[in-house]
C-alpha cells in the first residue's frame, strides 16, 4: 500500500511538472523579473493595468500576449548638430540623455518600442536644444563662469580669479537645464520621462573658432597685464616697506648708540670728578701733559713769555 501511495504521489508530480512545461511551452504562464514591466494585450488590444511587480504570472496562450519594457534608466545619445547661436555664430553642439518608461500602457500605445522612442527624443530633445542655443549667446553656451583663470596654491585660502572679457548671465549648465525643462513638457506623452540632458560636446565651425581664438588670446594678455601690474606695485609696497624699517632699524640703533656715549660720558666724568677730589695737583698734571701731547708735535711752532702758565711743569724741570 505504501509504494502505491508514493507511485501516486510521484505520477501526480510528474503531471504537474509537464504541465508546468507545456504551460510555459504555450505561453500560458510567464516570468515578470525585478527589471521589466509588462502590459498584456489581447487580439492586439491591452487587456487590464501593465504589470510593474517581478512574479510568475498567467495568461491566455495564442490570445493574449505579454509586452516586456525596461524599468531602469535608459540611454539616448544625439547625433551633433549644427545650431546658430544668437550672435549668428554656428557651433556643433551634441547632447546626450537619461531616460526611462513610466507609462507602459501609453508608451505601448505611442511608440511601442525604445527604437521608435529614440526617434521621438531626437525630435524633442533636439528641437529644445536649437530652441536654447538660439536664444543665447555663444559664450553662454560654452562657459559656465566669468572667471578664465583660478588657481590655489598650497596652503593658502585665497583664490585668485581674473574676470573675462564677455560676461554671461546663464551660462553652460543653466542652458542645459533650460533644455532639459522644455524636453520634459512634450516628453510625457509617449509615457516618458526624462531624467536629465546634458551636453557632451560643443565644436566650432572654422570661422568661428578663430574668433574664439583670438578672444581667448585677448582675455589671457589682459589677465597677464593685470598680474605684472600688480606684480609691480608689491615689489614697490615691499620695497616701501623695507626701506621703512631700514630707518627704523637705524634711527633706533643711533639712539641707543647715543645713549651709550652718554653714559659712558657720564660715567668718565664721574671719574674724572673723583680723580680730581682726590688729588687735585696730579689730575691737573696729567690733564697738562695730555694738552702737549695733543698741541704740540715735530712740526709745531709756539711762541710763548716766559710767564705762561702752558709750560709750569716744564719750568720746574730745571
Amino acid at each position: 500500500m505504501k509504494y502505491k501511495a508514493l507511485g501516486k504521489i510521484i505520477g501526480f508530480a510528474i503531471t504537474i511538472i509537464i504541465f508546468i512545461v507545456l504551460a510555459l511551452a504555450s505561453g500560458a504562464l510567464f516570468i515578470v523579473d525585478e527589471t521589466k514591466q509588462v502590459v498584456i494585450t489581447q487580439f492586439g488590444k491591452p487587456v487590464g493595468a501593465p504589470i510593474m511587480s517581478a512574479g510568475l504570472y498567467f495568461k491566455i496562450p495564442f490570445i493574449q500576449e505579454a509586452h516586456y519594457f525596461e524599468k531602469r534608466l535608459l540611454e539616448w545619445d544625439g547625433d551633433p548638430n549644427q545650431i546658430p547661436t544668437k550672435d549668428k555664430k554656428y557651433i556643433w553642439v551634441d547632447t546626450m540623455a537619461r531616460w526611462r518608461i513610466v507609462d507602459a500602457l501609453k508608451f505601448l500605445q505611442s511608440v511601442n518600442n525604445e527604437l521608435n522612442a529614440s526617434s521621438r527624443l531626437d525630435d524633442i530633445i533636439n528641437s529644445a536644444t536649437r530652441d536654447a542655443v538660439t536664444n543665447h549667446l555663444l559664450v553662454e553656451a560654452v562657459r559656465d563662469s566669468n572667471r578664465i583663470l583660478e588657481t590655489k596654491e598650497l596652503g593658502d585660502d585665497a583664490i585668485v580669479s581674473e574676470e573675462a572679457l564677455e560676461r554671461i548671465e546663464i551660462g553652460r549648465q543653466k542652458l542645459t537645464r533650460a533644455i532639459l525643462d522644455k524636453a520634459k513638457v512634450l516628453a510625457p506623452q509617449y509615457g516618458i520621462e526624462i531624467m536629465d540632458v546634458r551636453v557632451k560636446r560643443i565644436n566650432y565651425v572654422e570661422e568661428v573658432r578663430n574668433k574664439v581664438y583670438d578672444r581667448m588670446i585677448a582675455e589671457r594678455k589682459r589677465a597677464a597685464e593685470k598680474y605684472r601690474s600688480e606684480g609691480h606695485g608689491k615689489s614697490a609696497e615691499i620695497e616701501g616697506q623695507t626701506g621703512k624699517e631700514l630707518k627704523l632699524i637705524t634711527s633706533e640703533a643711533y639712539r641707543q648708540a647715543q645713549s651709550i656715549v652718554g653714559k659712558a660720558d657720564a660715567e668718565a666724568i664721574n671719574i674724572y670728578a673723583q680723580a680730581y677730589s682726590q688729588n687735585p695737583e696730579f689730575y691737573s698734571f696729567l690733564k697738562t701733559i695730555e694738552t702737549y701731547k695733543n698741541t704740540i708735535d715735530a712740526s709745531s711752532t709756539v711762541i710763548l713769555t716766559t710767564d705762561s702758565d702752558y709750560y709750569k711743569y716744564l719750568k720746574q724741570l730745571k
